[in-house]
């Protein structure tokens, strides 16, 4: 339950020093934009017609997306500020002689070796080698579930880990999911408009140059592709959408082992549990029954052959950015240009700087933060939080269609939120995984097996709850419904987005909607179901439960009217906990203004007034662009709005905007029909 901004993390770095291959210093990022950067503006639009690009009409006009990005956001700009700093961290770590600890080591020597070009194209396929041998010599179709196991982290056939217990969220249980597709979302496979046909073609002809560039001959390579396909799109039938996966009792399904093997007798769990390291598992969550199922019927037909072609893209497609430039280019010309739109593939330092932060994030965060948050902005940030906390109890007390059992109910949730600021308070430890100067695909391996192990290891123990699923130098937050916490790393309390130096208005339209966003995730149509300890429980009273429905089906219906590219509409039965969120967000925030600026004489700044100014923080939030590849694509996997409807959307539904801008009855930014939930 991400505030999202499809990627996200934030800043500068002066130059450091260059790596042996001879990289050059990374340049100085651009200084930040304010909270409210007038400049960004277009005051010939009327914000009563389109506030979206009133805000934000200026800078879309001055940041338009760079070659390397499928789309482009204020977040997105921050994001790649922030690479920057990281790269300055990683550069200094990863220098011949440096002074450094064994976390700073890891981080430096994983980073040398992504950088390592000549030496990982020297590599060619020959890092996959043992796996291509152990899947080439498969004697029958009991041994596939061996080979998953050694692949459990790279999607093949099912996703595998760890998760609290829907039931008892004080408990962390194993867990098994549907997995198993090339394709973003099961309806890639499953619609039959021009476009998706258009793209299903395009990916068998990914999967078949995959094959080519591992020795196969065109022909067997064509007819190889032919069967992934085959044997994804059986495994999409099976497959829940998004919508059914965002209510939570679609995914609540416990059984013991033995019920699991019973639905798919032909994968040999045992061996495969044994192979992970969970040599006894009395119980786990199956999310997707149905999955399993259609699983089992594929192993059942599908013959041996099929089963190894299957697996052998499966292992090329997980490591391909990793390898050698023929792979990582393939890769790139199917998934960044052909589904996102995305003219060049990014700069080898951006892509080493992410995927030291994916599998070494807390050990690049802990260096991060102490260089780049102040214990003061960690204050201001925690302030903001227990402001609009504040508010939101306000808010639920206030509430005239919620009756006071569930009203209690509901404080008590609240109360019993955490708000994690900045980052773990317990450093991740990473003693165990071993990462090797020079070995680029040996340490993606070695970091997956650690986070495989790392996940598992939790089973049958309580839950931690100090753990974060961000690092530290995200440009993101999220709320945990089993957790029931709020979590707001490091990187996305910083300028634009959170600026100490800006006047109240804006800092609460935009960093405040952001908290007062989480916080409403947990109230939100998912997050409602979750009791103040992170059970799946109902607490609810049915009116009430009713009544909710009724004002979330006026958001869901809004949003379906908006047009995201060509005829493809907002699915909003997928967006609707984040438009949910967005509108009680903004409401909280406007709350914890009012009450953190009473009494004082606020004054027009660059002819807008506090309120004015308040608002167009929040729409200057979302300023930006996307290609339309990756506008078709987030039609269909992502639950977040467009950034356009972000705006609009909530703004039209707050009687406080329409009288900020003096907008009358009947205009755009008005909302006839005006909905609220919280």
């Amino acid at each position: 339950m991400e505030i999202s901004r499809v990627c996200i993390a934030a800043f500068v770095v002066a130059s450091l020093l260059s790596l042996a291959s001879g990289q050059q210093p990374a340049p100085a990022a651009p200084k930040h934009e304010p909270a409210l950067d007038v400049k960004s503006m277009d005051r010939t639009v009327d914000p009563c017609v389109d506030f979206f690009k009133y805000s934000c009409g200026g800078w879309i006009k001055n940041n338009p997306i760079p070659p390397d990005q499928s789309s482009w956001d204020t977040y997105s700009k921050m994001q790649d500020e922030n690479r920057e700093r990281l790269r300055g961290i990683l550069e200094a770590a990863a220098a011949p002689g440096a002074k450094r600890d064994a976390a700073t080591q890891k981080i430096g020597d994983y980073y040398s070796s992504c950088m390592d070009e000549k030496a990982i194209d020297a590599k060619g396929s020959e890092p996959l080698k043992p796996e291509l041998e152990r899947i080439a010599q498969l004697a029958s179709k009991a041994e596939i579930a061996d080979v998953a196991a050694s692949m459990s982290r790279d999607n093949v056939l099912f996703g595998f880990g760890s998760t609290q217990d829907y039931r008892d969220a004080s408990q962390v249980i194993a867990e098994a999911d549907q997995g198993g597709l090339g394709l973003p979302d099961r309806d890639y496979y499953v619609k039959d408009d021009p476009k998706s046909v258009e793209l299903r073609k395009a990916y068998v002809a990914h999967v078949q140059k995959m094959f080519e560039q591992l020795g196969d001959q065109p022909a067997v390579a064509a007819t190889g592709a032919q069967t992934v396909m085959h044997i994804e799109t059986a495994l999409a039938q099976g497959s829940m959408t998004r919508v059914e996966r965002r209510d939570p009792k679609n995914l609540d399904h416990k059984m013991t082992s033995s019920e699991l093997e019973k639905i798919s007798p032909d994968f040999q769990w045992q061996l495969y549990f044994t192979k992970v390291g969970l040599n006894s598992l009395g119980s786990l969550n199956v999310t997707s029954p149905n999955f399993f199922k259609t699983m089992n019927q594929e192993i059942e037909k599908e013959s041996l052959e099929d089963w190894r072609v299957y697996l052998r893209w499966h292992l090329v497609h997980a490591y391909a950015p990793f390898l050698a430039a023929p792979f990582l280019n393939e890769n790139f010309a199917f998934y960044g240009k052909t589904l996102r739109g995305q003219q060049e593939l990014q700069p080898r330092w951006k892509r080493c700087t992410e995927n030291v932060d994916d599998d070494l994030g807390e050990a690049l965060g802990q260096v991060y933060v102490e260089k780049y948050f102040s214990p003061e902005a960690k204050q201001q940030a925690l302030k903001m939080v227990k402001e609009i906390d504040a508010a939101m109890a306000q808010d639920i007390d206030s509430l005239p269609w919620m009756s006071a059992a569930t009203q209690q109910q509901a404080l008590v949730k609240l109360r019993g939120m955490a708000n994690k600021i900045g980052y773990p308070d317990k450093w991740r430890d990473y003693s165990k995984l071993e990462i090797i100067r020079g070995d680029e695909v040996g340490n993606v391996k070695r970091a997956r097996k650690f986070e495989l192990n790392r996940e598992l290891a939790k089973i049958g123990k309580p839950v931690d709850r100090g753990e974060w699923d961000m690092t530290p130098p995200t440009v993101n937050a999220y709320y945990n419904s089993q957790m029931n916490d709020i979590n707001f790393p490091a990187g996305v309390l910083q300028p634009p987005a959170f600026d100490p130096d800006s006047d109240a208005a804006p800092n609460y339209g935009d960093t405040g909607g952001t908290i007062g966003h989480e916080l409403t995730h947990g109230f939100d149509d998912e997050g409602r179901q979750f009791d103040a300890q992170g059970n799946l429980r109902d607490w609810w009273t049915a009116e009430d439960g009713k009544e909710f429905v009724k004002r979330a089906s006026c958001i869901s219906d809004q949003y379906s009217t908006y047009t995201i590219i060509d005829d493809i509409k907002i699915n909003g039965k997928l967006t609707l906990g984040e438009d949910v969120a967005d509108l009680g967000g903004l409401i909280l925030a406007n709350m914890a203004w009012k009450e953190d600026t009473k009494g004082q004489s606020l004054q027009p700044i660059d002819g807008l007034t506090p309120d004015q100014r308040f608002f167009i923080g929040y729409g200057q939030s979302w300023c930006g662009e996307s290609r339309d590849e990756t506008k078709r694509m987030r039609a269909t996997v992502d639950p977040h709005s467009p950034e356009k409807y972000r705006t609009n959307g909530v703004v039209s539904n707050m009687p406080e905007f329409q009288e900020a801008f003096h907008c009358q009855a009947g205009s755009p930014m008005v909302n006839q029909n005006r909905c609220r939930v919280w």
